[in-house]
């Protein structure tokens, strides 16, 4: 008898766990913790963030983002050239290498939403599907952050299994 409480424990859990989770995967990829920043209403760009880990043993790549907040969506990348700091269209996508972490932040690479329809609000997550070379698709909820944030806030705006 002493095995139900434990296993109801553990279930507990790990339920919360994933309950909870701002987590997603395709693939041999994980995608983790996708945020957006809430812009002001009449803004025309907004900027969404996530890390991509390559569990896997080949390469991929994010080859484009799309969102039905935004006329476009672009992946983009940040960088200071000459003490001027450059934001680029990156045509080709991003390469995710095996075993390693790409870091989707601000200042870097991130997804900019073009032609917004309206503003990105705090509290309202933004539906985004990222479509990778070889894993496919699949849609994430960015959970949305104040603007000029540096990171999503550790109290999620929306809770739920993926």
């Amino acid at each position: 008898m002493r095995i139900l409480p434990t296993f109801l424990a553990a279930a507990l859990f790990i339920g919360a766990g994933t309950a909870l989770a701002d987590d997603y995967a395709v693939g041999q990829l994980e995608i983790g913790q996708p945020w957006a920043r809430a812009t002001p209403p009449g803004a025309s760009t907004g900027g969404g963030f996530l890390t991509v880990t390559n569990e896997g043993e080949t390469a991929d790549r994010l080859v484009s983002a799309a969102s039905p907040i935004a006329g476009r969506v672009e992946i983009h990348e940040m960088r200071v050239t000459d003490d001027v700091m450059k934001m680029r269209p990156i045509a080709d996508g991003v390469a995710i290498p095996a075993g390693e972490t790409v870091e989707f932040k601000p200042g870097a690479f991130h997804i900019m939403f073009l032609e917004l329809k309206g503003p990105i609000e705090q509290g309202e997550p933004v539906p985004v599907t990222l479509t990778f070379e070889k894993a496919g698709s699949i849609e994430v909820e960015m959970v949305v952050a104040p603007p000029g944030a540096p990171g999503p806030e550790h109290g999620h705006e929306h809770e739920g299994g993926h």
